[in-house]
């Protein structure tokens, strides 16, 4: 009873405006609108894109408006929930923008081949075939939204004080992150391999597929134990939602490492326990299905751990 009379306890102080995942929304829902309206003509279909940016900002208007007429935790929770949930249409929308530039894979697979004298994302799962191991990668690519969702709930139930800042990290990292794809059009292994043909891969020629991926969504089979539970849970995702999009620097790893250093933050140990091991199985699991290149992951632990103290300071 305790936790629902704190959900509903009107705040004696409550926001006027928006928070700050929102703005971090609606700066990136401006700046993407302006990247439609210039390149209007090359995108294959622009009007579904507008019309998606009015209702995200009819939703979040509403739900302003919702915490303004009933200002308690659980109306603000609303808010940052539906952010979060809107993720996954901001998602396949970097490919939409993207896919006009011409594909930089070529760029980062030679850099690779260059640093490691091969491509681990091929060999990996070629050299790890157990179907405990496989299971275990495709688990920890797949706790990606759990260790988010766990992280945020966390800090809204045992230290709300700090709940909004949380949000604000995590959907500024997103937010920044989508901005990168949509300026370096990067698919990973799993699109540009089938694209440039896997016996060029194997013989180390990586050839510029130009504008391949602006009629081309096809992905490689996904390698590993084909029976597995989480295997099958990401066949389905992918099958949903994957894009030839956001492979440099991996998002997962990324907003993962920011996760993680919430975690560490928050000074709960049983948080932590629950995502650092789930964290290691990402960094590898993006290897593994083929997802991202081995440096896209090194950049991701960079970029995820410069953005979390950054963005810390913000408010």
């Amino acid at each position: 009873m305790k936790i629902i009379r704190d959900l509903v306890r009107i705040d004696k102080k409550p926001r006027r405006g928006l928070i700050g995942a929102e703005w971090a929304m609606v700066a990136y829902l401006v700046l993407t609108l302006l990247l439609i309206l210039i390149t209007w003509t090359k995108l294959p279909d622009p009007e579904p894109m507008l019309w998606g940016r009015f209702h995200i900002a009819a939703m979040t208007a509403a739900l302003w408006a919702v915490y303004r007429m009933v200002p308690c935790r659980l109306t603000m929770l609303c808010r940052v929930v539906l952010q979060l949930a809107l993720l996954s249409w901001w998602y396949p929308d970097t490919f939409d923008l993207n896919r006009i530039f011409p594909n930089l894979d070529h760029v980062f697979a030679s850099f690779e081949q260059s640093v490691f004298g091969y491509q681990p994302a091929l060999e990996f799962a070629r050299c790890w075939t157990n179907p405990v191991f496989s299971e275990l990668m495709y688990l920890g690519y797949s706790s990606y939204f759990f260790l988010m969702i766990i992280v945020v709930f966390y800090y809204f139930f045992n230290r709300y004080a700090e709940f909004e800042r949380t949000a604000f990290v995590i959907l500024t990292s997103f937010f920044i992150y989508y901005v990168i794809f949509v300026a370096l059009p990067v698919t990973g292994p799993q699109f540009y391999y089938l694209a440039a043909g896997l016996d060029n891969i194997a013989a180390g020629v990586f050839p510029h597929v130009g504008d391949y991926f602006l009629t081309h969504d096809e992905m490689m089979h996904m390698p590993g134990y084909e029976d597995g539970l989480f295997y099958r849970f990401m066949e389905y995702a992918h099958a949903a939602g994957e894009r030839p999009t956001a492979a440099f620097p991996s998002s997962h790893v990324g907003v993962t490492t920011v996760l993680l250093l919430l975690s560490w933050r928050s000074r709960s140990r049983p948080l932590l326990w629950i995502v650092l091991p789930l964290f290691l199985l990402m960094c590898f699991a993006t290897v593994y299905i083929r997802a991202h290149y081995a440096i896209d992951v090194l950049a991701g632990l960079i970029t995820g751990a410069l953005l979390y103290y950054i963005l810390q300071s913000k408010l």
